[in-house]
């Protein structure tokens, strides 16, 4: 992993896997932080969410749109998804694609990674819908493992992800295990604002 030396690249890292480094703007990404914090005023707080088994997941996450919760979810909308982020979410998708493919994300989930916080290798299998997951990068750089969909083991391929970054994953690719195993504290631009990484995916449930 290099950073400053070389420029990063667009990169297809599997197949209906695409990496865009860099491209939410500086002044989109203060936007974007800004927001977040905005969302977690209420009636949504950041939180972590304790798993069935009783663990608790070390992120701190928020749900807009339709409420996800381990591992399901329910018919009820806290706060609704707001038009100008699923609009961002379409950008992405075509941006990935080259055309949105009708991409409609009903739900986003923001992830917050404080001080020694990572995430596990999981597979998102609760929607319905088949359409990609948009992920988006703000604050701290980390380590993005994409496994492979049989289970959290290798296979893997591990990508640098860094405040601004586009990560989207569909087609053969969208139901791989993948996880964050690693956040690099204290790297994010100060005129961010931000201590820590903000991670923002959107979905397709598929619901009605």
């Amino acid at each position: 992993m290099t950073e400053g030396l070389f420029p990063r690249e667009r990169a297809v890292v599997a197949p209906g896997a695409v990496h865009v480094p860099g491209w939410l703007t500086a002044a989109r990404q203060r936007e974007l932080v800004a927001a977040c914090r905005e969302f977690g005023r209420g009636p949504l707080t950041y939180r972590q969410t304790v798993l069935p088994g009783g663990g608790v997941m070390s992120v701190r996450s928020l749900c807009l749109g339709r409420q996800w919760v381990p591992y399901r979810y329910l018919d009820s909308v806290a706060v609704g998804l707001p038009d100008w982020l699923a609009a961002l979410g379409r950008e992405a998708v075509a941006e990935a694609y080259g055309a949105d493919g009708g991409f409609a994300p009903d739900t986003a989930l923001v992830n917050f990674y404080g001080d020694g916080a990572r995430m596990g290798m999981h597979q998102d299998r609760e929607e319905r819908s088949g359409a990609p997951v948009v992920s988006l990068s703000l604050g701290d750089r980390c380590v993005f493992r994409l496994g492979n969909s049989a289970g959290r083991g290798r296979p893997w391929t591990d990508v640098e992800l860094a405040s601004g970054d586009l990560f989207v994953f569909g087609g053969e690719s969208r139901w791989v295990y993948h996880g964050v195993p690693r956040v690099f504290a204290g790297t994010a631009d100060p005129s961010l604002g931000l201590t820590g990484r903000l991670n923002i995916t959107l979905r397709e449930t598929g619901r009605s």
